[in-house]
């Protein structure tokens, strides 16, 4: 049984790159494809600074606003409850409209909420901007994947999503650094104001660049059959309705699988700064530094476990990680020292940002080709949804399981984070390993030489036929030797 089932999870030979592929690929690129990938790539990584500038300022967002711990991650689930509402309407503009100019819009939006944030004085005020930011960052991250991914050659996919996905971890990288040194010298508002420039910066940078060749092929061709803007959109809508009908346990699967994602990253991330101040007695310099050491960890396993994708699986990779997330919850949560500490935030990184980072394009290779923007972001978003919660649910566990420190010479009764992270990270670990295996898996799938939603057979996901764009493993390696 063991044999067989290992071979379910891996790819067939044919679909694996060979060595000297993935090379190969990378010399080949053209700077458009570069800066369309990093453009992605900056989006991505705007949103998790804004992001996780709540978290790590948890105690000065309490102490400004007069409320507890839990009702300041209040505005954590909130954001997180709205980001399915930016992920419908952006997915649908992108699919429709194109990449450029919908992920342009939205990083503006994000630009402005984000100084809106850095300028509230009460607590009602807060969460209501947090709501909004909620929407238009629910846009970025299936924008920038389909972005960033569709227009890489298919060798390079894996390690590209690994890549891509870290822009996560250097974004709460970049906020902990911000906070470290900005915030400890001036207020928190510092921190809302550095990122809003960082993302208005993006916004820019996107502007430079041009539209997706996959988008660009499509309206040429749309052109000289003459169909006009109202056409194109009712026929949008009707491969819309098309795809569902299709697709709706694929879709059923895809949230599923992201409400376990979810809940494994905000479970391990969102209190975690506040677990080490308050269960663990350290300073905020401390606990801002064990979360630096802890991205190291991300971004790491992130990239390996992308690269490793290619050769072995999407979900063979995924499942080795999130195992390796269990192998180390004891060192996460047992250790009262730093450097303990800081080694197990680095490996439980290392494992969940190892699977988050095949996820990418996982979603992508699973997705009705035509709905790349639309079917990932919605499937992530409303995982996060429904895992909004983590936060709350950890502080208030923590508010009913206590444990006591010495702090000051005094004994003193904290909530017991650690263990309350350990049990929820563990359930969820397994439910993911669970999801995982027995899921669906399109290793090497060409999606870019299908046609887009605004084309007739955009949701019976029909290839264009004869597309001279498309290059095998076999191709490129023969072009390699030669």
């Amino acid at each position: 049984m063991a044999p067989r089932f290992l071979r379910n999870l891996i790819p067939r030979r044919e679909k694996r790159a060979p060595p000297g592929a993935v090379l190969a690929a990378l010399k080949n690129l053209t700077w458009v494809q570069w800066a369309q990938f990093w453009s992605g790539w900056l989006a991505w990584t705007c949103d998790a600074i804004d992001f996780f500038a709540v978290s790590l300022t948890v105690k000065l967002l309490s102490a400004q606003f007069g409320r507890s711990t839990s009702a300041i991650t209040t505005a954590i689930t909130l954001t997180l409850l709205f980001r399915s509402v930016g992920a419908i309407l952006f997915g649908i503009l992108s699919d429709r409209f194109g990449r450029k100019w919908p992920l342009i819009i939205n990083l503006l939006l994000c630009c402005v909420l984000e100084l809106g944030t850095a300028f509230v004085n009460t607590y009602t005020q807060f969460l209501a901007v947090r709501s909004l930011f909620g929407i238009a960052m629910g846009g970025i991250w299936g924008l920038s994947s389909a972005s960033a991914l569709e227009n890489l050659p298919v060798e390079l996919r894996g390690i590209a999503s690994g890549v891509l996905q870290e822009g996560y971890a250097v974004g709460y990288l970049i906020a902990a650094v911000i906070n470290l040194t900005l915030v400890a010298e001036h207020t928190w508002r510092v921190l809302f104001w550095t990122g809003s420039g960082i993302t208005f910066f993006a916004a820019c940078i996107r502007v430079l660049v041009p539209e997706s060749a996959f988008f660009l092929r499509a309206k040429e061709l749309e052109k000289a059959k003459g169909t006009n803007t109202s056409q194109k959109t009712k026929i949008f809508f009707r491969e819309t309705k098309e795809m569902l009908k299709r697709h709706w346990l694929l879709c059923i699967y895809a949230v599923l699988l992201m409400t376990g994602f979810n809940f494994m990253s905000h479970g391990s991330q969102d209190l975690y700064p506040t677990y080490l101040e308050t269960t663990k007695g350290f300073s905020t310099h401390d606990a801002t530094i064990a979360t630096i050491i802890g991205n190291c960890g991300a971004i790491a396993g992130g990239v390996i476990a992308g690269w490793v994708s290619q050769y072995i699986g999407r979900r063979l990779t995924i499942v080795i990680f999130v195992l390796l997330v269990g192998a180390f919850i004891p060192l996460w949560v047992l250790p009262s020292s730093f450097s303990g500490l800081s080694a197990g935030a680095f490996w439980i990184q290392v494992g969940v940002q190892g699977a988050w980072g095949v996820i990418p394009i996982q979603l992508a290779e699973m997705s009705p080709p035509a709905f790349r923007a639309t079917f990932p972001g919605v499937a992530y978003q409303l995982g996060n949804m429904v895992s909004s919660a983590s936060a709350q649910i950890e502080a208030t566990g923590g508010n009913n399981l206590k444990t006591t420190i010495m702090q000051n010479g005094v004994l003193t009764v904290v909530p017991d984070y650690a263990t309350v992270q350990a049990i929820f990270i563990g359930v969820v670990a397994a439910f993911v390993v669970v999801i995982t295996i027995i899921g669906p898996e399109n290793h090497g799938s060409h999606f870019e030489n299908h046609k887009t939603a605004f084309e007739e057979g955009g949701g019976s996901d029909d290839a264009v036929p004869d597309d001279p764009s498309r290059t095998s493993f076999h191709e490129v390696d023969e072009k390699s030797s030669a």
